[in-house]
């Protein structure tokens, strides 16, 4: 993610400079313009923002606490903006840490990948204060066409952590998916293109994902009578995936959760084929 990051970052009036314990890894943002230098605390004596992409928390640690780290040569005033997806305890410690120099310290992680870093279209989710969040602002949307201010330090980190969440649970739900159509001696290949084509339209996951509470939704309430809506098709067209699967001799665990689950989830509780459902469990 460093990489394609940096390169969009080139673009930047006031020059770049990169550092990688590969120098292989800054090449192509030395051929567009960049300066690549050997230490992070190089990088941090003259650079007003300092993004950091990196594998984990320590190393994280390492790049901003460490000998030869940013904090050695930061100036009051820097920004620097870890990109790394890090437990929102050590954004918020290693933000005390900076603080006591002078220096802000944001969780800035990203979603969309690779290609979407080369694009110019991450989503980056920003903790920290409104005033580096202003300030690193203008530098993300070289890589970005959606910066998002999460709230304080460690807010980027937790919403990147649910965000990964929908994600990873998907790809699990998707194997289970492809279990059943294999089985039904469904082509994988042509059901992929379908499932892709379609979440580009409707959204996918995300396209429920329109209120500000999970809380349970009222009777009166316009969005109760759109998830009902939802509710009914969604417990069908499970129903119908699990009865598939009964005949197949094929386990659909999160098949089985998301008929119960689903009406909860949405906040107007379970329909009537999750209630039979429930009701057949416990005898």
């Amino acid at each position: 993610m460093g990489a394609p990051i940096a390169q969009r970052f080139t673009a930047w009036p006031g020059g770049l400079v990169v550092c990688d314990a590969r120098p292989e890894a800054t090449e192509k943002a030395v051929g567009a313009g960049a300066r690549a230098v050997a230490t992070p605390a190089e990088v941090a004596a003259v650079a007003h923002v300092v993004s950091i992409t990196v594998v984990d928390d320590e190393q994280v640690r390492s790049v901003v606490t460490g000998p030869g780290g940013v904090l050695e040569t930061a100036r009051p005033g820097t920004v620097v903006a870890v990109h790394s997806t890090i437990a929102p305890d050590t954004a918020v410690a290693l933000a005390t840490t900076c603080a006591e120099k002078g220096v802000d310290l944001v969780d800035a992680p990203v979603s969309g990948g690779a290609p979407g870093a080369e694009q110019g279209r991450l989503a980056i989710m920003v903790g920290g204060e409104r005033s580096a969040y202003e300030t690193v602002k203008p530098v993300f949307a070289l890589t970005s066409d959606m910066t998002m201010h999460a709230g304080p330090v460690g807010a980027g980190t937790r919403m990147k952590v649910a965000r990964n969440l929908l994600h990873f649970i998907s790809f699990t739900a998707a194997a289970e998916a492809s279990r059943l159509a294999e089985a039904a001696g469904v082509d994988l290949v042509k059901l992929g293109k379908v499932v892709r084509h379609t979440d580009a339209i409707t959204g996918g996951a995300g396209a429920i994902m329109l209120r500000d509470t999970t809380a349970p939704i009222a009777e009166d309430d316009f969005w109760h009578g759109v998830f009902t809506h939802v509710r009914g098709l969604g417990e069908k067209d499970v129903s119908l995936a699990l009865a598939l699967a009964a005949e197949l001799g094929v386990d659909l665990p999160l098949g089985r959760l998301a008929l119960d689950q689903l009406g909860d989830g949405l906040g107007v509780g379970p329909g009537p084929l999750a209630a039979a459902a429930r009701e057949k469990a416990t005898r």
